[in-house]
């Protein structure tokens, strides 16, 4: 529990000195986030840093669960 909020502490404090970075770590490369993160702080360094904090900070626990895993198969 306190690894999970270190980690959220290094992602938000990257996501502040290069947000891409942050939302890079908690996503991935190629996920829909890091485009959009990317994007907006190639337009405006600010934009990028709200965006970057909110979807950290705004995104569910168990984004990766999928209910396929969890049931038996047949």
């Amino acid at each position: 529990m306190a690894s999970d909020r270190c980690c959220r502490f290094l992602e938000i404090l990257l996501a502040i000195v290069l947000p891409p970075l942050g939302v890079f770590l908690h996503y991935g490369c190629c996920s829909m986030e890091f485009c959009i993160c990317l994007l907006l702080t190639l337009l405006g360094y600010v934009p990028g840093i709200i965006y970057a904090i909110y979807v950290l900070v705004a995104t569910q626990p168990d984004r990766y669960y999928r209910r396929g895993y969890s049931e038996p198969l047949v």
